[in-house]
């Protein structure tokens, strides 16, 4: 690795922050967040750490699915803000050294978009343009409940447009047919809507729902709808590179390994550069409800090898369901048990509609021990908006939107988010022992003991430690049980060793730091004193219940930046 590195595929030693606008910061006091909010907190942002921003979807809809039905690919929602107004969010977070990304949603529209209501006027393709945007069939479907992805809501993937008298593809919600990647002219589209917020000064995209961008005969009914959705990724990375080389895709991708190193482009390395690690992220929740690192280990173990250019996103939660539909049914409920026993906690009978502080009973040393353990893994870190302070879900709400309460700024009105009325909010905050009163951003702000400060301190460490997103993984044994998880990433002559201890009990563990690196100099990332190592090359390390230490490995006599 070489330093130009770290700033040509950014990504790999990125601090990604995700967040919706709308729940943000509401700066007109309409009860909604905006771009003007969001861009008065982008200071906030900086200063946490964060230099690369996620924007959920914040284009015109009809929000029926939180922003994620859109009507259109080159607009801003008239209750976030204006074009203008991205612009100068953009603009602000460049100046403060953050990329910011936007979300791709190009599975599906809503049916609200012009597109959809032009092609419903007439059927005959040769007659109306629009009519192949999407996927229409003209017999009965059949039972295809086993495809739908909210099994709570919808019974079939197909819904009869009494209109036209045929069947439109939609595997979300109805409101949301899918497009026709297949059809030349929404290609076409599509690339236009990505060249467009690339000239805006967007860095990349996370792209939504990956693995629904492929259509099969077998599906869509006729052999006239088939989509290789690698063909298409292709085509997209092509596209991106041309326009904005330095750019990045994102991809949602929750598929097994073997799938996943496909999105990324095998060797060529040319679809994706980055997906999120779904398999390693659920390990780790049947890891911390075990009390045993070796869910985590097997996950890391199993990753394919990934080109250089390549990377996982590391992550803990996000603004969808805990997904935990990786583990066997045995290992879900092993889960379930321990996090989320009540029904009201569930969703989908795959998964969890609760953020990780109450999940883990609000026990600081374990909450403070879980992101450690995230930000150690190789990979790059995602926060989703609200995790640095420890913030919890709204069991009263539905679905995924427990997860997606406004943010709290303080222990006043609305938590600090918005001077409106709370019947005016675009969500209720958090009640109870969660709520804004008791956890807060101000709070928190100068509390060196705050979940906050621990989250800055981790990031500020991060960001010094290149080895976490470039280096080799090495899983390191030791005499301690399987309660504890030791691990090294080494990159160029340096090293950075991690050790969590995944149980309540406090434990001595024995690390050998035998290595590429001879006779190594080690220092505590966290508090920045000299290690002493034992003879045998052997680094004691005393943890408390829930305890972590990082340590630094460089060659004797050179002097450690930062």
């Amino acid at each position: 690795m070489r330093i130009t590195d770290t700033s040509d595929l950014w990504w790999k030693n990125a601090i990604v922050y995700s967040m919706d606008v709308e729940t943000f910061y509401d700066a007109d006091g309409d009860g909604v967040g905006d771009l003007e909010g969001l861009a008065q907190r982008i200071d906030y942002l900086a200063d946490l750490g964060v230099t690369c921003l996620w924007l959920m979807p914040f284009y015109p809809s009809p929000d029926r699915d939180d922003g994620y039905d859109v009507m259109d690919y080159y607009g801003v929602d008239e209750r976030l803000g204006n074009l203008g107004q991205f612009v100068e969010l953009v603009r602000l977070a460049h100046d403060r050294g953050i990329k910011v990304i936007t979300d791709l949603v190009i599975n599906h529209t809503s049916d609200q978009h012009p597109w959809f209501k032009a092609s419903r006027k007439e059927k005959d393709p040769a007659k109306n343009r629009y009519r192949d945007f999407y996927v229409w069939r003209p017999d009965d479907p059949g039972d295809t409940s086993d495809q739908v992805v909210f099994p709570d809501k919808e019974d079939s993937i197909w819904e009869l447009d009494e209109r036209t008298g045929e069947y439109y593809l939609h595997h979300f919600y109805t409101h949301q047919p899918d497009l026709n990647l297949d059809h030349p002219a929404v290609v076409d589209e599509i690339m236009r809507t990505v060249g467009f917020w690339l000239q805006l000064g967007v860095d990349g995209f996370r792209v939504d729902g990956v693995p629904f961008l492929g259509q099969s005969a077998e599906m869509t009914g006729s052999p006239e709808y088939v989509v290789d959705p690698h063909r298409f990724m292709r085509q997209l990375r092509d596209f991106l590179s041309r326009r904005q080389g330095s750019a990045m895709m994102l991809g949602e991708v929750n598929m097994g390994r073997e799938e996943q190193l496909r999105f990324f482009g095998g060797d060529s390395a040319d679809e994706m550069h980055m997906q999120f690690d779904f398999i390693t992220m659920q390990a780790c929740y049947l890891a911390m409800a075990r009390e045993d690192v070796r869910p985590i280990v097997e996950a890391l173990q199993g990753r394919p090898r990934l080109h250089r250019t390549c990377q996982w996103a590391t992550f803990l939660r996000n603004h969808d369901e805990l997904t935990l539909d990786k583990l066997t049914d045995d290992e879900r409920q092993e889960v379930f048990d321990a996090f989320g026993p009540e029904e009201e906690m569930q969703v989908y009978d795959r998964g969890l509609k609760r953020r990780l502080p109450p999940m883990l009973g609000g026990d600081p040393r374990r909450v403070a021990m879980a992101y450690s353990l995230m930000f150690s893994l190789p990979g790059t870190p995602a926060l989703y908006f609200g995790e640095e302070i420890g913030m919890g879900e709204d069991l009263q709400a539905e679905g995924r939107m427990a997860v997606r309460s406004p943010m709290q700024w303080s222990p006043g009105k609305n938590g600090g988010f918005s001077t409106a009325r709370p019947s005016k909010l675009v969500q209720r905050v958090v009640p109870g022992p969660y709520g804004p009163e008791h956890v807060n951003v101000l709070t928190q702000q100068h509390d060196p003991d705050s979940l906050l400060s621990w989250i800055r301190r981790l990031i500020d460490v991060r960001r010094t430690c290149p080895e976490v997103g470039w280096g080799e993984l090495t899983v390191l044994e030791h005499d301690a049980g399987h309660q504890v998880l030791a691990h090294r990433l080494d990159i160029d002559g340096s090293a950075v060793l991690a050790v969590h201890n995944l149980g309540a009990e406090p434990v001595t563990v024995q690390v050998s730091v035998d290595g590429p690196i001879p006779d190594p100099h080690l220092t505590d990332l966290l508090s920045h004193e000299t290690l002493a190592v034992e003879k045998g090359g052997v680094l004691p390390v005393q943890l408390d219940g829930y305890g972590v230490r990082w340590a630094g490995l460089r060659p004797q006599g050179r002097l450690a930046i930062p």
